[in-house]
């Protein structure tokens, strides 16, 4: 893969589902954050602070940050990243949460799936920065 044909630009796709437990904490830092960004006039922060107030989706959308989960990786550069958030209906046991239609085109299968306990069963839950975490990990697929 490092032949000249080969593009140095790399699309990362990541589809979280998330359980927001105390939607008030999630409303709180985000209007935290709001109030902490200086460079962001006055128009846009009162647009912010409704916005986030009313939709824990939306709060949430404003609290995750693409440049937080790569700007600490060597050797690259973010160029562009787009997130969007929306409440859904979750039902683990659906077909529709099994993987995506990418999977079979890279030989990801059901078994391939690994939950957080999962790895705590093996002896390697912690993650490298240290955090437990029980997200779907998809072992041996890179991208």
């Amino acid at each position: 893969m490092s032949t000249p044909e080969t593009s140095r630009f790399v699309r990362l796709r990541v589809d979280l589902v998330l359980e927001v437990e105390d939607p008030g904490a999630v409303t709180g830092a985000a209007l935290a954050r709001v109030a902490g960004d200086r460079e962001l006039p006055e128009a846009e922060r009162a647009h912010a602070e409704a916005t986030v107030s009313e939709d824990t989706a939306e709060a949430l959308a404003y609290l995750v940050d693409p440049f937080d989960l790569v700007g600490e990786v060597p050797g690259v550069e973010l160029h562009q990243a787009s997130w969007s958030s929306e409440q859904i209906d979750y039902d683990p046991d659906s077909p529709d949460w099994e993987g995506d239609e990418d999977d079979a085109e890279y030989g990801v299968g059901e078994d391939d799936y690994e939950t957080g306990d999962d790895r705590e069963e093996r002896g390697d839950g912690d993650h490298p920065d240290g955090s437990g975490g029980a997200a779907p990990v998809r072992a041996g697929a890179h991208g």
